[in-house]
């Protein structure tokens, strides 16, 4: 019998949103494209057969807060495919590393060449993320060209999704909301969404005092953006994030929700499973799940001809981490939490691709669109996990990549950042 496809992933657990499934099927690809899901595909069809049987298949992970301006963005920037394709993810959404002035090169030296797919949320700031946005001064509104933005943008419409700029009490403090403004300024004129950190970046300026209040920077954002923008890190263990100073879901979070405002987790070294059962208990599901991985925070080598880190106390202040973690991991860390898979699929597919605006084209498994899939083995057990504050939850299943199909080509997950689970006494 001719075999119709190139590759056949037979018997997995598949999930996707987009066509409600959620059962066991087969999966068949042919020239680079999903050609067939369904149940009990003939394994004489196909080429080459994998038997993914117990494993739960995805569309390919996307990634909606990568650092991966790789050597240009000094330590900060990691290699594309080691949190792409070799850690499970297909696509990857760089926030905020290329600038008007460096885009050029980030589509030459890492987009093309990746095997990953890369795209960007560009820099509101000219600076770019040069060494993780460590040097604040840099990041004042004069450091802000809304005109050049908005062209480098135009001239790179098939790469950049959005804006990325800071909310945050280090700037709000020297500043105010000047930067925001200018940042949403260039949404609005290239008709794009902006990426807004919440958290504590920046350490007050000597002569501050306390800074400003916190709890305004929420509504002050709500007031400011507009539905598609995107607040990032809900489960912040910052200052300025959705848990208020009174340890309660700051009242704006709803609002913002209302509007039409969308939330990404942004996982990074801000996560906190406190704050974390806290929004959630509050009844707030994040759209997406974004890993925030970054040299600061993530345990690689730094690249040749880098200096010598930061001072402890500085960099501890701001990037505290240095550990192995993957996308698959954060979904782990939100089974422990109580989210099931079908809530946790959306945050790394089909929500993420929306928020794109590129949901005819990845983000789904539906017959004819390009063959980006995740395969993720499916464990029973238990184990320790932790935050960056010390606190300690059970997981008793936990999810990590086996490989992933980018339009076709197979990866397997070997990234040496992926993690290790402490199996629980």
């Amino acid at each position: 019998m001719e075999q119709k496809y190139d590759l056949l992933l037979k018997g997995g657990h598949v999930v996707d949103p987009t066509q409600d499934l959620d059962s066991t099927l087969d999966l068949a690809v042919a020239d680079g494209k999903v050609a067939a899901i369904e149940a009990n595909i003939p394994n004489h069809a196909a080429a080459q057969v994998i038997d993914v049987s117990g494993d739960v298949v995805l569309a390919g992970m996307i990634d909606t807060h990568a650092h991966v301006y790789q050597h240009v963005g000094g330590r900060f920037g990691l290699n594309p495919d080691m949190v792409g394709v070799h850690s499970g993810v297909t696509t990857l959404v760089d926030q905020g590393g290329p600038s008007c002035m460096t885009f050029a090169g980030f589509r030459h030296y890492i987009c093309e060449p990746a095997e990953s797919h890369v795209v960007a949320f560009i820099s509101a700031y000219v600076v770019g993320g040069l060494e993780g946005h460590y040097y604040p001064d840099l990041y004042n509104p004069k450091g802000v060209d809304v005109y050049s933005t908005v062209r480098a943008i135009n001239a790179n419409r098939d790469l950049v999704k959005g804006i990325k700029a800071h909310a945050e009490i280090g700037g709000y403090t020297r500043w105010g909301n000047e930067v925001m403004k200018l940042a949403k300024q260039i949404g609005t004129e290239a008709e794009l969404p902006v990426y807004v950190h919440l958290g504590q970046l920046w350490p007050l300026p000597d002569d501050a005092g306390g800074g400003v209040d916190p709890d305004t920077i929420v509504p002050d954002m709500v007031e400011l953006l507009g539905p598609g923008d995107i607040l990032a890190h809900p489960f912040t263990r910052h200052p300025g994030g959705f848990v208020g100073t009174n340890g309660e879901l700051h009242p704006s979070v709803r609002d913002a929700i209302d509007r039409g405002i969308k939330v990404d987790i942004g996982h990074g070294s801000h996560f906190s499973f406190d704050m974390a059962h806290r929004v959630l208990d509050a009844g707030v599901r994040p759209d997406t799940l974004g890993a925030d991985m970054h040299g600061y925070n993530t345990k690689v080598p730094p690249p040749p001809g880098t200096p010598e880190k930061h001072s402890d106390e500085e960099e501890n202040h701001l990037f505290a981490g240095g550990e192995r973690f993957s996308l698959a991991f954060g979904m782990t860390e939100l089974l422990a939490l109580g989210l099931t898979l079908p809530e946790i699929v959306p945050m790394v597919t089909s929500n993420c691709a929306d928020m794109l605006k590129m949901g005819d084209e990845i983000g789904t498994l539906k017959p004819g669109t390009v063959a980006d899939v995740s395969v993720l083995s499916d464990n029973r057990g238990k184990w320790v996990l932790r935050d960056n504050e010390g606190t300690e939850v059970t997981a008793e299943r936990s999810l990590q990549p086996k490989f992933c199909l980018r339009a076709g080509q197979r990866f397997d997950a070997d990234a040496l950042i992926l993690p290790e689970l402490d199996a629980a006494a």
